[in-house]
C-alpha cells in the first residue's frame, strides 16, 4: 500500500510548530535540575542542544532528524550525564518518523531509538537497567512513536474515506451521464416514432385529397355531381387529417395518464371495412378476401394490430397513387401462429421496384420488425405485391 502523503501545514503554522519545538528543547536544556545526573554543562550542553538544528527538517527528513537526536543522547550519556532536552528531541523526531514513513520502517526506527536510549541511560545511572527513570525515558520515546503512528493511521483512514467518497461520486456522475445518454437516446427514438406517425397520419389523407382534387378539376364542367363528391371527400379527408394531427399533438403534450383518457385508441384491423370504404369513396376498388372471423380468432397485441392496419393503409395508398386500373386486392389470413396480410395492385409497365419502395414502405419495414414481423415486396407480370407476417397467439374458447 502506498504511504499517503502527509498534508503540509501552512508556512506560518509550520514555523510556529518549529519554534515551539526548539523552545521546549532549549528550555529543558538550560533548566537547572537538582539531580547531578541531569546536569549538563559546557560541551555536553552544546551537544544536548544540537538537535534544534535538525528539528525544522523533521518533516522532510524524519529518519535523519531521529538519528541525530539519538546520537546526541548517546554522546551526552557517554559523557556521564543525561540531558532531558536531547530526550525530548528524540521523542519529537520519533513522532515525525512514525508519522511520515512507512509503518515497518517507523517501527524499526522507533524501537531502535528506544533500545539505544535504554542502553546508554545506564551509563550516567551507574548501570542500573531497572532504574524507573530509564523505563520512563524509554516509555517517553515509545509514546512519541505511538502518537505519530496514530496520526498516520488517522490520515490513512481519512484518505480511504476520501477515496471511497470520490469513487461513489464518480459512480454517481457516471450513472447520471448514463441516464442523460439514455434520455437522449429515448428522445431520438421518440422523434423517429413521431416522424413515422406523422407520415402515417398525413400521407394517406394527403394522397386522398390530391387525387380527389384531380377528379374535381377534371369533372367540374362535364360531371358536376362527381366534382361535388370529390370536394366532399376533400373536406372529409382534411378534417380527418387535422383531427389525427391534433390527437398526436395532444399525446405529445400529455403529462400523465389522466390527460390521455380522451384520446382515441390506435386503429387496428377491426377498422378494415372503414378503411376500404374510404378508398372506395375516392375511386379505388378494393377486393377484400378475409377469412371469416380471422381478426376475432387471432390475438394480436395492440402494437401488432396497429402495425397490420398501417401496412394495409400504406399498401392501399401506394396502390391509389402509383397503381393503374384503380383496383387492389387485399388478402388476410391467419395460419401457423402468424397473421398474413397481402396487398396486390397493377402498376405501370416498366415501373422499377425502387420507385415503388418509398419512405412509407421503409418506415413500415421498421415498424413490422419492431413487432417481430416480416415484410416482403415483389413485382411480376405488371403486379406489385406487399406481404407481411405478424406473430399472433390463437385464442382458446372457454
Amino acid at each position: 500500500m502506498t504511504q499517503p502523503r502527509a498534508p503540509r501545514p501552512s508556512g506560518s503554522a509550520a514555523r510556529v510548530r518549529d519554534v515551539a519545538a526548539v523552545l521546549v528543547v532549549v528550555v529543558f536544556g538550560v533548566l537547572p535540575f537538582p539531580d547531578e545526573a541531569f546536569r549538563a554543562g559546557g560541551p555536553a550542553l552544546a551537544v544536548a542542544l544540537l538537535p534544534v538544528l535538525v528539528l525544522p527538517s523533521r518533516r522532510s527528513r524524519p529518519l535523519l532528524a531521529l538519528a541525530v537526536s539519538v546520537g546526541c543522547v548517546v554522546v551526552v550519556a557517554l559523557a556521564g550525564t543525561f540531558a532531558p532536552s536531547a530526550l525530548l528531541a528524540v521523542a519529537i523526531t520519533a513522532f515525525s518518523a512514525a508519522d511520515r514513513t512507512r509503518r515497518p520502517v517507523a517501527v524499526v526506527s522507533v524501537l531502535a531509538a528506544a533500545v539505544a536510549v535504554f542502553l546508554v541511560a545506564t551509563v550516567p545511572l551507574d548501570g542500573d537497567l531497572l532504574d524507573p527513570r530509564v523505563l520512563q525515558f524509554v516509555l517517553f520515546v515509545v509514546l512519541g512513536g505511538a502518537l505519530g503512528d496514530a496520526s498516520r493511521s488517522r490520515r490513512e483512514a481519512e484518505t480511504s474515506r476520501q477515496q471511497v467518497l470520490d469513487a461513489v461520486t464518480e459512480r454517481a456522475e457516471r450513472a447520471e451521464r448514463d441516464l442523460d445518454d439514455e434520455a437522449r437516446r429515448r428522445v431520438t427514438e421518440e422523434r423517429v416514432r413521431i416522424a413515422r406517425d406523422l407520415h402515417d397520419v398525413v400521407a394517406h389523407q394527403i394522397a386522398v385529397i390530391s387525387l380527389s382534387a384531380g377528379v374535381a378539376s377534371s369533372s367540374m364542367e362535364t360531371r358536376p355531381e362527381r366534382a361535388r363528391e370529390a370536394l366532399t371527400t376533400i373536406r372529409s379527408a382534411s378534417r380527418t387529417v387535422l383531427t389525427d394531427i391534433g390527437g398526436l399533438m395532444a399525446l405529445l403534450r400529455a403529462d400523465d395518464a389522466d390527460d390521455l383518457r380522451d384520446l382515441h385508441p390506435q386503429a387496428g384491423l377491426a377498422q378494415v371495412d372503414e378503411l376500404v370504404a374510404r378508398f372506395a369513396g375516392v375511386g379505388l376498388r378494393v377486393d377484400l378476401d378475409r377469412a371469416p372471423g380471422v381478426v376475432e380468432t387471432a390475438a394480436l397485441s395492440p402494437a401488432s394490430d396497429h402495425v397490420a392496419y398501417l401496412v394495409l393503409q400504406e399498401g392501399l395508398t401506394n396502390a391509389h397513387k402509383h397503381g393503374t386500373g384503380d383496383s387492389a386486392a387485399v388478402v388476410v389470413r391467419s395460419r401457423g401462429g402468424t397473421l398474413d396480410l397481402s396487398v396486390t395492385n397493377p402498376v405501370r409497365p416498366g415501373a422499377s421496384p425502387e420507385s415503388l419502395d418509398g419512405h412509407g414502405l421503409r418506415g413500415l419495414r421498421e415498424r413490422v420488425a419492431s413487432v417481430r414481423g416480416r415484410v416482403e415486396t415483389s413485382q411480376a407480370d405488371g403486379l406489385f405485391r406487399l406481404d407481411i407476417s405478424v406473430p399472433v397467439e390463437s385464442r382458446v374458447a372457454l
